[in-house]
């Protein structure tokens, strides 16, 4: 089953029309997406939208044989003109399936908001699901039942990556399925960080026009399996770091300090990351890492290690001068080879988020420099045995590595 992308950008395109954004301005070239539409064996044409025919001949590809016409979501602005020919444009109620002359057959599938998805399985048995913007499958057969996973997913990766995350809960989506985020809008900037985003979610973009081959063999996109997010405060690390897991499921989120029951700014803290993140994920007050990376289970984000080594040090006295010269020290860096000696053999996916000291003023006590030397050794240490690090400036992540 072939599928020609005829658009992969936002209903309004990218860029959009009179936006001013930095990303808008940006997108030009193979980075400019008309509409999302998809063109399937010749024979099926999801999505119609402006220029269909025009799109369809710059990817050389004819409507021509299009037997089939449905529609995903609700188009504003004035009706599409239907290109001569053409079947007219419909859409499958929820839940039911169409059989095409070509031997496709397509079903409805219900989304979360308004909008309809369609599951499409070829006279070969090759099955693709094609989500509409901003939509997110309302509920997902698990895949215990017998159902193969998809081959391929095209959905709004960037706007719900929460639905991807249902279909990996569901099984529909495997670690070979190929995931193709369309419906590309303007809330990440073109080229390599949508690139870099997109990787993290185990997905990947296309221009416009390509044709890709569903069920063809091709390196679906690794998702590291050690991150390290690194910053300075207020810089959006946390953030970055959600963002690395937000399209998996059951993500088990450990906040390396216990609570503060007289702290009040430290409790708008907590539930400004807890509002942030999705319901499906978990939480866990403990600095015990090791024993967290020694088991199999879900990803784990750590948040973070700044405050996982204020710890450490306090098991240690590391603070008082004279114990640390005279056990802390020795007590403190077996702490740390044992967490990264746990980190080096982890089997699970881990997404750290660390603190960037030291760029400014000189801590002024002894304690205070302490901390901030073995907090770069810390980092340097954890840094070494991860396949990705990320520095995050001024809300912007630059990638130092992989």
């Amino acid at each position: 089953m072939e599928v020609t992308l005829l658009g992969t950008g936002a209903p309004s395109g990218l860029p959009r029309p009179d936006c001013p954004c930095a990303v808008c301005a940006a997108a030009r070239g193979t980075d400019a997406r008309a509409v999302t539409a998809l063109l399937v064996d010749a024979a099926l044409l999801l999505d119609l939208t402006p220029g269909a025919a025009l799109a369809a001949a710059r990817a050389g590809r004819s409507l021509v044989g299009v037997r089939q016409v449905l529609l995903t979501h609700p188009h504003d602005g004035p009706a599409v003109e239907l290109p001569v020919g053409l079947p007219t444009a419909g859409r499958v109620p929820d839940g039911q399936e169409l059989t095409l002359i070509s031997g496709h057959r397509v079903r409805a599938v219900p989304m979360d908001s308004p909008g309809t998805g369609y599951e499409v399985t070829s006279p070969d048995g090759d099955r693709l699901l094609y989500l509409p913007p901003g939509g997110a499958p309302a509920g997902v057969a698990s895949t215990a039942n017998g159902t193969a996973p998809y081959d391929m997913v095209l959905a709004d990766v960037i706007g719900r990556p929460d639905g991807l995350a249902r279909l990996r809960a569901a099984g529909a989506v495997s670690p070979t399925t190929d995931v193709v985020a369309v419906h590309v809008d303007h809330d990440v900037p073109p080229g390599p960080e949508l690139d870099r985003r997109l990787a993290a979610a185990g997905a990947r973009t296309v221009p416009d026009g390509t044709t890709l081959t569903v069920g063809d063999y091709r390196a679906v996109p690794d998702v590291p399996l050690r991150t390290l997010v690194t910053g300075g405060a207020r810089s959006g690390k946390s953030l970055e770091a959600e963002r690395r897991l937000e399209s998996f499921p059951d993500v088990l989120y450990v906040a390396t300090s216990g609570p503060r029951a007289d702290d009040q700014d430290w409790k708008a803290r907590v539930a400004a990351h807890r509002e942030r993140r999705p319901g499906s994920w978990r939480t866990l007050e403990t600095c015990d890492l090791v024993p967290l990376l020694a088991q199999d289970g879900a990803p784990l984000l750590i948040d973070c290690l700044s405050l996982w080594l204020t710890d450490a040090m306090d098991r240690v006295d590391a603070w008082d001068d004279e114990v640390w010269e005279r056990s802390g020290r020795e007590a403190l860096h077996r702490h740390v080879v044992d967490l990264v000696a746990a980190v080096r053999a982890t089997r699970r996916t881990i997404v750290a988020v660390t603190n960037e000291v030291g760029s400014g003023v000189v801590p002024a006590t002894a304690s205070g420099r302490r901390f901030r030397d073995e907090l770069g050794r810390l980092n340097a240490a954890f840094a070494a045995e991860c396949e990705h690090l990320l520095l995050v400036v001024a809300g912007q992540p630059v990638a130092l590595r992989g």
